[in-house]
């Protein structure tokens, strides 16, 4: 077995701080939610920590792999981990993306879905928001255009293809997690994060026009 330590020295190696929050301290972020409400849901938080540590190792965003961070994170844990539980953690890293609000979810354990609500959670709210809008930077998209409007994406293919603002994010992703949660701790705190984000939207489109 690996000891945590050293599973978050690699992550901080290969995950260093970038501006668009896809880096250590949002994997660390997520670890920490994510053990979190496994405790309170009675997961396997062994399982739960490596996974939701290694979920952004190489992520499709990024590498273009949809399987990326599942490949990573096998190539990583073999030798060192019990083939149980190399396959769990590959198996939650392969089911977590998100591919549009008219596409299901695919749980596959009680841990998978504790990693796949604490990244979601750090997806919503006030971190979220600043998330949203320098990873829309980062691909020079538009911060709001009231002539592009939103999609509801049903397929996968549908959601990687569509280039929209960076509002749009919102109504497309953002503003659906709270009802997509699959723990009963992930709604919970869930909630007043979604609330937030939505009063931030409200707020956002007076002020553009001119209110």
């Amino acid at each position: 077995m690996v000891d945590i330590q050293t599973i978050e020295d690699y992550v901080r190696r290969v995950l260093p701080p970038e501006p668009t929050g896809h880096d250590w301290p949002h994997a660390f972020r997520v670890r920490d939610t994510a053990v979190y409400i496994s405790g309170r849901e009675g997961a396997d938080i062994y399982v739960v920590e490596r996974a939701a540590l290694l979920h952004d190792v190489d992520d499709a965003k990024f590498s273009g792999d949809e399987n990326g961070p599942g490949n990573a994170a096998k190539k990583y844990l073999c030798g060192k981990e019990s083939e149980n539980v190399v396959d769990h953690v590959v198996a939650i890293l392969d089911n977590m993306s998100y591919h549009g609000v008219g596409v299901p979810d695919t749980g596959v354990s009680l841990e998978g879905d504790c990693v796949q609500d604490a990244d979601r959670i750090d997806a919503i709210g006030p971190i979220g928001i600043a998330r949203v809008f320098a990873y829309g930077a980062s691909r020079d998209r538009l911060i709001y255009d009231p002539e592009i409007t939103s999609v509801i994406h049903d397929s996968p293919e549908s959601y990687r293809s569509t280039i929209g603002t960076s509002l749009n994010h919102f109504f497309e992703k953002l503003l659906h997690l709270k009802d997509r949660m699959r723990t009963n701790t992930g709604k919970e705190l869930a909630e007043p994060l979604h609330e937030y984000m939505q009063e931030y939207v409200n707020r956002f489109l007076e002020q553009w026009e001119g209110i």
